[in-house]
């Protein structure tokens, strides 16, 4: 059903640390270095941790893009479903993402499990509020975790 392979609009980039006698600072995010045309306006952040070998997704998104920064190891996986999209039902799998930004397009289902014996952090900086404003809207978000005929399988 898919094809391994990159998946169009997915953008990858390595944390750039700049250390000193005091420790290393690390920029997340920098409008100026989104690729030309992009656009992205972060409308709120948060952390997440999650625990050795669990796995959270997959899901989609119908509007949102997904800006996360792995400061642990996961392996990442990608399913494009956008029908008009140049790598429609490619499949791409990361299998080490500690240190990296990847920004996630809407309409490409995703997942993440950590691939350590640690706890897991990830900072995702989304162009769209959970729930909306003052969390009264629906949550653009359609999960595939608890069903048991979903083509999108983690290995």
């Amino acid at each position: 059903m898919f094809t391994d392979g990159p998946i169009h609009d997915v953008i990858v980039k390595e944390f750039k640390y700049y250390t000193d006698k005091r420790g290393w600072l690390t920029e997340l995010f920098r409008v100026d270095e989104l690729p030309e045309g992009f656009f992205l306006k972060p409308q709120m952040a948060y952390i997440s941790m999650t625990k050795p070998a669990v796995a959270r997704g997959p899901h989609v998104h119908a509007k949102q893009y997904d800006y996360f920064c792995f400061l642990s190891d996961f392996t990442l996986y990608l399913w494009d479903m956008r029908p008009n999209s140049q790598t429609y039902k490619n499949r791409y799998v990361l299998r080490s993402t500690k240190d990296k930004i990847v920004i996630v397009p809407p309409g490409v289902v995703h997942a993440y499990k950590n691939s350590s014996e640690a706890q897991g952090m990830v900072i995702n900086i989304p162009d769209t509020l959970y729930a909306g404003w003052g969390k009264t809207e629906p949550v653009d978000e359609t999960r595939y975790e608890d069903i048991p005929e979903s083509p999108f399988i983690l290995d």
